[in-house]
């Protein structure tokens, strides 16, 4: 998931390490924090996969500033993660949320759709964390357990499903809607 926000960071427009640091914890959060050891690498990988070119600028006070531009390959290769996703980027949450944060990068609102129908798909699968002891098939309802704490797992895993499934309707709809680019 590194590769893909770094890309689509740079996608925007052209920063410096520090700069694309800070916009990745902002992404990322508590839950996935980049340190400078995970970062600068990555960099470097892109760089020499031609996918970033970095560009020296004289610095204000003292070292000059390295500024990391996104590549035609670069751009090339984050327009295919958007279009074809692992299946892990669909359902692991942390995951898919990158995906969303990038995914307007893709022109095409039926290439869109298509990733978004994937994470539709992965909701609809009946999913759960507890099942009842004597039916190992039968999944646990949150008012079934007597543990507040699974129940609250439950309830908040149901509540959240159920906000993005209307979310991905709604959007799905809207962009079934929305004019096609020309050449499609």
């Amino acid at each position: 998931m590194l590769k893909l926000a770094i890309l689509g960071f740079l996608h925007d427009r052209p920063m410096h390490g520090y700069e694309l640091r800070r916009h990745l914890a902002g992404l990322t959060g508590h839950i996935r924090p980049i340190s400078d050891g995970t970062l600068y690498p990555a960099i470097k990988r892109l760089e020499g996969d031609g996918l970033l070119a970095r560009e020296t600028e004289p610095g204000s006070a003292a070292a000059p500033r390295h500024t990391l531009h996104l590549t035609p390959a670069g751009r090339a290769a984050l327009l295919e993660l958007l279009r074809m996703p692992e299946q892990l980027d669909i359902s692991d949450e942390n995951r898919w949320f990158t995906v969303l944060a990038f995914l307007r990068h893709l022109d095409n609102p039926a290439e869109q759709a298509a990733v978004l129908r994937r994470r539709l798909a992965f909701l609809s699968e009946p999913a759960s964390f507890f099942y009842d002891r004597d039916d190992r098939d039968r999944p646990l309802r949150a008012e079934e357990l007597t543990d507040p704490f699974r129940s609250g797992i439950l309830l908040i895993a149901r509540a959240t499903s159920e906000a993005e499934l209307a979310w991905l309707n709604e959007t799905l709809a809207a962009l079934d809607n929305s004019p096609r680019p020309q050449g499609d």
